[in-house]
């Protein structure tokens, strides 16, 4: 018997067991195929917005896919950077060969992991706990704690038009076995669907009737520990091109051919990443869509048609091109398709992704009902803690609404539940002016050394970074300009008179005035990345200050903890959708119970009082 059994190594896996094994404990990966640990069977980047956030809290803890992302990437790009910080976040296209290869060798390398190659049919379960997994010739795994991260192999079905493969993404084997076991075992199981645009060669694309997308000048990283000096320098561009009324003529004369409108599709679709032929029909005002055009890997052989992602017929999809700028004479290397699968009902898991049916059963990714790579790996890495955790005696990690996107996805996921692929938006974060990419080391990283991840070292640097920024937002509090100040021509040049006496914190606060420019003029030695955070938290402090508020209210009725064994039929004056609603997501604390769908202020006040009463009962 091993400690942990982490089944699936798409990026959930790969973070999960990387977690467990790194915390001490004996963990075996069970995937398809080594080659296709950590794959990018859909768009081939890491990041954007709200995911560019989670891979920055996945950095911060000591996960592994911010440094992977950051060496293997082939253009780098800080979205929304004229926007406020509270939804800037960073993306890098990324090679996806390099990138699977790189998380592969970084697994075979870890300590206490063991990758095997076999498919696991389903789940052996005893008095209500998880004892193992079987494997593919019936054998059982003996195991403390199995972790499931799937992805979309469970009963999957890849689809193009009428013509429907029992497959995972990329003509990989999938099994229904795996689904009749969780079933049998208890578990509510529902249809997703996502899909995948066509992949084109790049020769046969004439890139002069697009528009260049450039990386930035000065590129970013997920990790201040990546070599700045190795990020790429000679970054590739992506392109952008658009829909016209002859794209959508095609595809509505053909939409009964779409997998998704003849039928054959029962799952249900990803809100905000539809197909092509669902924005038409949705969008019917539009007149036209736009088309991200991007490299899947260094030999910029592959280009990955962002936004096209269709099952309709192959033909169809041919025609579709002929009428794209750009892509008139595109020949196509894959064709998009249709793919459904299996998913548990998420309002049957704890918020540590234990699942509440099964003990010692932990799930992360899309077989949680999440799209995304990173939303994955965000579970995974949680999931992992989490197991580990269980090994030894201690209570979960559970990250908070104004502490992390991570925690905002588990706690939407678990609280609310979802019946279509869940995608992380920065608008599901009421405190996304306090969980930003800038602070993602303050939030984060004390609890990733904590509980054991994040290595001695690193952490330490972290810190003095983080000095660093404190030091430099008390110096500005501290120093009024005078006549000499070096600062008077360039206030001046700005717009700024009469600046004799004022504190140099208030200045920073004044629109087009930027601390970098500010510290040079002053001769202060400090980095661009402690500049950029005390900035930020100087020019925002009056907004921070009052998201702060907000949350410290919030974490009031998260201090409330209900007990496990609560019957809410004994609570009197309860209404009735609210006693459903609270038996069947069993919420751990007020907070929790107080953003239940149904249940309303007057059910969390008459809970409040009943959870006092029986405090004092009990104490007394």
């Amino acid at each position: 018997m091993v400690d942990v059994i982490v089944v699936g190594g798409g990026h959930g896996g790969a973070e999960a067991a990387l977690a467990t094994a790194r915390l001490g404990f004996k963990t075996v990966l069970y995937t398809l195929s080594i080659k296709t640990i950590a794959m990018m069977p859909c768009n081939p980047s890491i990041g954007g917005p709200a995911k560019g956030i989670v891979v920055r809290e996945i950095e911060a803890l000591g996960g592994a896919m911010g440094e992977i992302a950051d060496k293997t990437s082939l253009q780098i790009k800080m979205l929304n950077s004229s926007k406020g910080p509270g939804v800037q976040c960073l993306r890098v296209q990324s090679d996806k060969d390099a990138y699977s290869k790189a998380m592969q060798e970084h697994l075979l390398a870890q300590v206490n992991l063991e990758i095997k190659e076999d498919m696991i049919s389903g789940i052996e379960v005893k008095d209500n706990k998880i004892v193992g997994v079987v494997t593919s010739n019936g054998y059982v795994a003996k195991a403390k704690i199995v972790i499931l991260t799937t992805g979309t192999y469970m009963a999957s079905k890849t689809m193009i038009s009428d013509i429907v493969v029992s497959e995972g993404p990329d003509h990989q084997p999938t099994t229904s076995s795996l689904s009749e076991s969780l079933k049998k075992a208890g578990l509510e199981l529902f249809r997703l669907k996502t899909g995948t645009p066509p992949r084109l060669k790049r020769e046969t694309i004439d890139f002069s009737k697009t528009l260049i997308q450039p990386g930035d000048s000065v590129p970013m990283s997920f990790s201040r520990f990546s070599d700045q000096e190795a990020l790429i320098k000679d970054q590739y561009p992506c392109y952008l091109t658009y829909t016209n009324d002859e794209t959508h003529q095609i595809i509505n004369k053909n939409i009964h051919l779409s997998s998704m409108f003849s039928g054959v599709v029962t799952g249900v679709g990803a809100r905000y990443c539809p197909s092509i032929e669902d924005k038409v029909v949705r969008f019917a005002d539009k007149e036209r869509h736009q088309l991200f055009l991007e490299p899947e890997n260094a030999e910029y052989e592959s280009i990955y048609a962002q936004g096209l992602s269709s099952s309709l017929p192959k033909h169809v999809q041919e025609q579709i091109l002929k009428t794209i700028p750009g892509l008139e004479n595109a020949e196509i290397i894959k064709y998009g398709y249709a793919i459904e699968y299996d998913a548990i009902n998420p309002l049957l898991l704890h918020p540590s992704l234990e699942s509440r049916v099964i003990e010692n059963l932990f799930t992360a990714g899309q077989i949680n009902g999440t799209s995304g790579y990173e939303e994955a790996a965000g579970q995974g890495l949680i999931a992992g803690i989490n197991a580990a955790r269980k090994l030894q005696g201690k209570d979960p990690i559970i990250l908070r609404r104004d502490q992390a996107y991570i925690g905002v996805m588990i706690d939407d996921l678990v609280t609310k539940g979802t019946n279509e692929p869940y995608r992380l938006l920065t608008s599901r974060s009421e405190y996304r002016l306090l969980t930003r990419h800038d602070n993602s080391y303050r939030r984060l990283s004390k609890l990733g050394y904590e509980v054991g991840l994040l290595a001695e070292d690193k952490y330490k640097s972290i810190e003095e970074m983080l000095d660093s920024v404190d030091e430099l937002i008390e110096l500005t509090k501290s120093i009024h300009l005078d006549k000499q100040s070096p600062l008077h021509l360039y206030l001046q040049e700005l717009g700024y008179e009469n600046n004799d006496g004022a504190l140099l914190i208030d200045i920073i606060r004044r629109p087009r005035v930027e601390l970098k420019t500010i510290t040079q003029l002053l001769n202060l030695d400090f980095s661009d990345e402690v500049i950029k955070q005390a900035e930020i938290e100087i020019k925002y402090e009056g907004y921070i200050e009052k998201a702060q508020k907000d949350a410290d209210k919030l974490h009031a009725m998260e201090n409330v903890r209900i007990f496990e064994t609560i019957n809410y039929d004994d609570v009197n004056h309860l209404a009735i959708e609210a006693r459903q609603k609270l038996d069947k997501v069993r919420p751990i604390t007020l907070g929790q119970a107080s953003r239940i769908s149904g249940v309303n202020p007057a059910d969390i006040g008459v809970l409040a009082m009943y959870l006092e009463t029986a405090k004092r009962k009990r104490e007394n």
